[in-house]
């Protein structure tokens, strides 16, 4: 009886869990003196994210302490965004380059913008 007990929590404890994972499409828009500019669409699927436009390079995306959108544009720049904003329609993102003369360039903010979800 007790594993039967057991089974059953850890069934429901699994099945209640969500994925902190960027699925659908969304709009992205960079800041711009003060200002924001829609620049392209994007369509994430679990680990790897694509542009709209053909000639942009695929993407990978690490989930970790902070959700790091890799080889965005191109292969200097790096997105973040704060794990809190995943559940949110509208998401902020932070940009860094790689080329950056700080120590870790994830210290070094060079822009921000916003990811809004297309329903």
């Amino acid at each position: 009886m007790k594993y039967i007990a057991l089974l059953t929590t850890l069934f429901f404890i699994n099945f209640s869990q969500k994925t902190d994972k960027l699925n659908g499409r969304y709009n992205y828009l960079i800041e711009d003196d003060n200002s924001y500019i829609q620049k392209d669409k994007i369509t994430f699927k679990d680990s790897v994210f694509v542009f709209d436009n053909k000639y942009m390079p695929k993407g990978k995306v690490s989930y970790g302490n902070a959700i790091l959108l890799e080889n965005f544009i191109n292969t200097s720049l790096v997105i973040t965004i704060p794990k809190d904003q995943i559940e949110k329609d509208t998401i902020e993102f932070y940009m860094h380059d790689k080329n950056s003369s700080a120590a870790n360039y994830l210290d070094e903010v060079t822009g921000k913008g916003k990811l809004i979800k297309i329903k």
